[in-house]
């Protein structure tokens, strides 16, 4: 708990009926979390925080668990009213508590957060490039593989593409990322065997585009264009290192980077980080 202005600031965990309240607290530092992807979150994950004497949310932090020993905090928020007491660093902690002393557990950090991880524990290990688009230029090409959408038939060698990519296994997270998208597409070689996938998710602003899976940056760009060019408004797409193909193939099509923020992790040492996938490298998350 925490003392503001003679009121205590209870550190609880939040649930499906504090969803309202979560956007409004994402709004308040200009985010655009909406409910889906809140409700998202909540489904794969947990997320605590503080509410005020009045049951104001004022503070969050969540936290997703993937199958094995790696997991992922984001969603850290304070707001502007209440900054400076701890509450940030109070709610990441409850996190951390959350998961067992073996896990990995990795975040997106901005730089105004950047200073409170440090202090946490966390190392810089990567970071992301974050693009934007207003004005998209669709491909006028095709390469030689085929681009369907996804069923339900097709999970399991999404998961194992996925795992593959991202280091450990998403089962719940990727399952429910899939009911959250606009679209989810699969890709399959001239052997009819799937090589990647991606996904599309329709927020409030942007076209969120990731994970994108994909061999390699030509195939990734078809996926990425199927995606994107029926879309009439704005494109948001995270890359990690590593990808500069991608990059510049991004650039010609009309993205923008706009800023490139540190990947950090706790328990370095027991986590296995990769980033042969496209983009995504954590599901959406920032710190402010």
């Amino acid at each position: 708990m925490a003392i503001f202005k003679n009121s205590i600031l209870e550190l609880v965990q939040f649930n499906k009926s504090d969803i309202k309240d979560l956007m409004e607290l994402s709004a308040s530092v200009g985010w655009d979390y909406d409910e889906y992807e809140i409700g998202t979150v909540l489904s794969s994950g947990k997320i605590f925080g503080h509410k005020n004497a009045e049951g104001k949310i004022v503070s969050s932090a969540a936290i997703v668990l993937y199958d094995n020993k790696l997991a992922s905090i984001g969603m850290v928020i304070v707001h502007k009213e209440y900054r400076g007491m701890g509450l940030g660093k109070d709610a990441t902690q409850k996190c951390l508590d959350f998961t067992s002393s073996n896990t990995s557990i990795m975040l997106i950090a901005t730089e105004e957060g950047r200073p409170l991880y440090d202090k946490m524990g966390f190392i810089t290990v990567d970071c992301v490039h974050k693009f934007l688009c207003e004005g998209y230029k669709p491909l006028n090409k095709s390469g030689d593989v085929t681009i369907e959408r996804f069923n339900s038939n097709n999970i399991t060698e999404i998961l194992k593409l996925d795992k593959a990519a991202f280091g450990d296994k998403r089962s719940k997270f990727l399952q429910n990322r899939i009911n959250q998208s606009e679209q989810c597409l699969v890709v399959r070689d001239n052997k009819a065997n799937i090589i990647g996938y991606g996904i599309s998710i329709l927020g409030p602003v942007n076209l969120i585009l990731g994970p994108i899976v994909a061999p390699e940056s030509q195939t990734a760009a078809l996926i990425l264009d199927k995606l994107a060019s029926r879309h009439q408004g704005k494109l948001r797409i995270d890359v990690p290192s590593g990808n500069e193909d991608f990059m510049i193939f991004l650039e010609q099509q009309g993205f923008k980077q706009v800023s490139q923020p540190p990947v950090m992790v706790i328990n370095l040492l027991k986590c296995r980080l990769e980033t042969k996938h496209y983009s995504e490298l954590l599901p959406r998350f920032l710190a402010k």
